[in-house]
C-alpha cells in the first residue's frame, strides 16, 4: 500500500467535496471530510471492480447508507475513472446532474442503491448480501465462482440509530452474512447536536449480540482501514462484521470539525483555509496528476482481475449450461402472456380467499421460474405465499426460496430493494395490509428507484372482522394508491389474483402490491376467465356489459365487485359493471380505451370498496357517489361489519335507485 498516494487522494477528495458544496452553497461536508481516508482505502486498494463495466455481476457492492454524503461518493466514482465528469461534480446538486443530493440508483454510474433516508442503505446491503449468498449457491461450481464478492455499506450514526438498521442487522446476524460488512462511521455527532445527547449504548456490543465480528478502528489510520477491510473480505467465518471507525467529522476545516456545524455545509465557507491547510491548490476542482496516475495504474490492475473472471465465466458457462440458461433469466424480459399461461384455471363454483388463490397462483410460477423467491413477516400461515417445492433461507441453506423475516417489516421492505438492486431474482415479500406502513420509507424508495419488487398484502379490509379496527386497514389501499409509480392491485377472485401475480412479475419499471381479502370470495365465472386475468393487466375493464342504452356504471374492486354484479342484475339492463383492480394501471392505458370502459357520456355513476372513498371521485365525477367507509372499522364478524358500513348489493342498489331518479 502506497500510504503517501492514498492520503494525497484522501485530501484531494476532500477539496472536491468542499468545493462542490461550496459551488452550490448546499450539501452536506461532515462525511465526505471525515471519511477521506476509508474511501481512499476501499476505491484505491479493497474494492473489486470495473469502472468500464459498472453493472459487473461478480464486482463489489458498495452502499453508502449515509446518503447525504453524496459528495464522498461522486467523488471517488469520478476519481476510480466511473462515468462521473469534473464537470459533473461541478454541477452537485444542479437540475437535470449525475450529482444529485442524494444518490439515486440509476442515474449515476456506481451508485448500487438510492439512499438518503437514513439506514435504508444498511437494509438494502443486507439484502444484496443475501442475494449473493443466494447466487452463489445456485451457480457457483468447485471448478469455477461466479459469485464470491463483498458489500461493503458505510453507515453513520443516524443510520444505526435509525430502526431500519436494527431490524436489518438483527436478520444478518442471524444469518450468518460473512459477505457484509458495515463501517460505521462513528463521529459521536448527529445532524442537530453532539451525539451524546441521543444516544449512550454501546454499538459495538449491540452488534456482538446481533452475531457480528466487531472490531474499533482510527478511522483516520490507512494502516487500520486497510488491515480491518482485508480481514472482514477474507473472513468466511459465518459472521457479518461491524468496523466501527472512530472518525472526525467535517476533517480538514478546523472551525467547524469535530462538532455538529461540520455536518452540513456550513463549514464552506472556510473552503479557502481549508485547501492550504490539506496543501491543495487555491484553484477549484482541482485533481493532481499523481493521483490521477494512481488511478489510472488501478484501473488497469482492476481490469486485468476482470478480464480473469471473464474468461472463467465463459468457460463455465460452456460447461454448466443449464446453470448459465438459468442466469440468463435474470436479463431476460418475460411477458405478462409468459407469466400467467403458467398458472392453472380455478373451478368455476370455487369460493376461495384470494390470499388463499394466491397460494396456488405463486406456487404455480414458482413451479414454472425458479428464480422467483418469497418471504413473510412471521405469517406465513396467514398470508399463505409459502413456496412449497422450496425450503427455508436460513444460514448453511442459502440456496432456498421462503425467507422468514421475523418481525421486522422494515427491514423486510428495505432488503425486498436489496435483491431488486442485484437484479438476480424476482423478490416479493408478505404481511397484513395493516402494517404496510410499516414497509411504507422502503416502498417509496422502490418506486422511485424503479425497482421490479411486489407486496403480497393480505387481510385487507374491514371484512377482517373479530379483529377489530386496529386490524382493518380502511385507509392503507387508498393511501398506497398515493406513492408515484406503484402500481396497487385488489384482484376480486381467484382468476383476477392469477392476473394480478402475471401483471407484478411482468413489470420491470416499477413495484406492485398485491391487496389480498381474509375471507372467501366467489370466482365470478359470469364473466370469461380471458376478461378477469388480462382485466388486471389493463388495470380496469367492463365485467359486465349494458344491454340497452346505458344509463348507470357500478364500479367496484376486490371484494366488493360481487356487490356490483349482484345489483346491476336486479337494477336493469341500462347498468354497466367495472371491475378495477388496479387504478394505475388504467390510468396508463390509452385514452380511447378508458373512454370505452367509462364513456364520458355516463355521468351516473357509483363506485364501492370496503375503505376510504376519496379517490373514487376520480371515476364517479361529482355527479356520482361512492360507498365505503372514511372511519374506522368496528370489532364484530366480517359479515355483520360489512353490513354496518352499507358494503352490500342491497346498498348498491338503493345509491344507484337514487341516482336514477335525480
Amino acid at each position: 500500500m502506497n500510504k503517501d498516494i492514498l492520503q494525497k487522494s484522501a485530501n484531494e477528495s476532500r477539496g472536491l467535496a468542499m468545493d462542490a458544496i461550496e459551488a452550490c452553497s448546499s450539501g452536506h461536508l461532515g462525511l465526505p471530510l471525515g471519511a477521506a481516508e476509508i474511501g481512499s482505502v476501499l476505491f484505491g486498494d479493497v474494492l473489486n471492480f470495473n469502472p468500464e463495466d459498472p453493472n459487473w455481476l461478480n464486482r463489489d457492492r458498495f452502499v453508502l447508507s449515509a446518503g447525504h454524503g453524496s459528495m464522498f461518493l461522486y467523488s471517488w466514482l469520478h476519481l476510480s475513472g466511473y462515468d462521473v465528469s469534473l464537470q459533473d461534480l461541478k454541477n452537485f446538486r444542479k437540475l437535470g446532474s449525475k450529482t444529485p443530493g442524494h444518490p439515486e440508483f440509476g442515474e449515476t454510474a456506481g451508485v448500487e442503491c438510492t439512499t438518503g433516508p437514513l439506514g435504508q442503505g444498511i437494509g438494502n446491503s443486507v439484502g444484496l448480501a443475501m442475494s449473493s449468498k443466494m447466487s452463489a449457491e445456485l451457480f457457483n461450481t468447485d471448478e469455477f465462482s461466479v459469485i464470491d464478492n463483498t458489500i461493503i455499506c458505510l453507515a453513520g450514526d443516524g443510520c444505526i440509530q435509525e430502526g431500519v438498521s436494527a431490524e436489518s442487522a438483527s436478520l444478518a446476524g442471524h444469518l450468518g452474512l460473512d459477505n457484509l460488512i458495515i463501517i460505521y462511521d462513528s463521529n459521536d455527532v448527529t445532524l442537530d447536536a453532539m451525539g451524546e445527547l441521543s444516544q449512550s449504548e454501546n454499538t459495538a456490543k449491540r452488534y456482538e449480540a446481533y452475531g457480528f465480528d466487531v472490531e474499533t478502528i482510527d478511522g483516520h489510520s490507512l494502516d487500520a482501514i486497510q488491515a480491518a477491510l482485508i480481514k472482514a473480505k477474507a473472513n468466511r467465518n459465518g459472521k457479518p462484521t461491524l468496523i466501527e471507525a472512530k472518525t472526525i467529522i467535517g476533517k480538514g476545516i478546523s472551525e467547524v470539525e469535530g462538532t455538529a456545524k461540520g455536518h452540513g455545509e456550513g463549514g464552506a465557507k472556510f473552503v479557502d483555509d481549508a485547501h492550504e491547510r490539506l496543501g491543495l491548490p487555491k484553484e477549484r476542482f482541482s485533481v493532481s496528476d499523481e493521483v490521477r496516475n494512481f488511478f489510472s495504474d488501478r484501473k488497469s490492475a482492476l481490469l486485468g482481475k476482470y478480464n480473469e473472471w471473464s474468461q472463467g465465466f465463459a468457460t463455465w458457462s460452456e460447461a454448466n449450461s443449464d446453470k448459465a440458461a438459468l442466469l440468463a433469466v435474470a436479463s431476460k424480459q418475460l411477458s405478462f402472456e409468459d407469466y400467467v399461461a403458467k398458472v392453472s384455471f380455478f373451478a368455476d363454483d370455487s369460493k376461495l380467499a384470494t390470499r388463499v388463490a394466491g397460494e396456488k397462483v405463486l406456487n404455480d410460477l414458482a413451479d414454472a421460474f425458479p428464480l422467483i423467491i418469497s418471504g413473510s413477516a412471521d405469517l406465513h400461515g396467514s398470508t399463505k405465499n409459502y413456496i412449497k417445492c422450496s425450503g427455508d433461507f436460513l444460514k448453511g441453506n442459502y440456496a432456498n426460496r421462503n425467507i422468514r423475516y421475523g418481525i421486522r417489516e422494515h427491514a423486510m421492505g428495505a432488503i425486498l430493494n436489496g435483491f431488486a438492486y442485484d437484479g438476480i431474482f424476482k423478490a416479493s415479500g408478505a404481511t397484513f395490509a395493516m402494517f404496510a406502513d410499516y414497509m411504507r420509507p422502503s416502498v417509496r424508495i422502490a418506486a422511485l428507484a424503479k425497482l421490479p419488487v411486489f407486496y403480497i398484502w393480505t387481510h385487507d379490509s374491514i371484512g377482517v372482522g373479530e379483529d377489530g379496527p386496529t386490524h382493518q386497514p380502511v385507509e392503507m389501499t387508498s393511501s398506497l394508491r398515493c406513492i408515484p409509480n406503484f402500481d396497487v392491485v385488489r384482484p376480486a377472485d381467484p382468476e383476477e389474483t392469477a392476473g394480478a401475480y402475471a401483471a407484478a412479475l411482468s413489470r420491470t419499471d416499477g413495484p406492485t402490491g398485491i391487496i389480498l381479502s381474509r375471507q372467501s370470495l366467489p370466482t365470478l365465472s359470469n364473466i370469461s376467465v380471458d376478461d378477469r386475468r388480462e382485466g388486471v393487466q389493463k388495470g380496469g375493464y367492463v365485467a359486465l356489459k349494458e344491454t340497452s342504452a346505458l344509463e348507470l356504471i357500478i364500479l367496484a374492486t376486490g371484494s366488493e365487485l360481487q356487490h356490483a354484479i349482484k345489483a346491476a342484475g336486479n337494477l336493469g339492463s341500462s347498468v354497466r359493471v367495472v371491475s378495477m383492480p388496479c387504478m394505475e394501471r388504467f390510468d396508463r392505458q390509452p385514452s380511447d380505451y378508458r373512454e370505452s370502459v367509462l364513456p364520458a357520456s355516463c355521468r351516473k355513476r357509483v363506485s364501492i370498496e370496503a375503505g376510504i372513498t376519496t379517490l373514487w371521485t376520480r371515476y364517479v365525477g361529482l355527479d356520482g357517489k361512492s360507498i365505503g367507509t372514511d372511519d374506522f372499522g368496528i370489532s364484530a364478524p366480517g359479515d355483520i361489519v360489512m353490513e354496518k358500513f352499507g358494503i352490500t348489493s342491497e346498498n348498491v342498489e338503493v345509491v344507484a335507485k337514487s341516482l336514477l331518479a335525480s
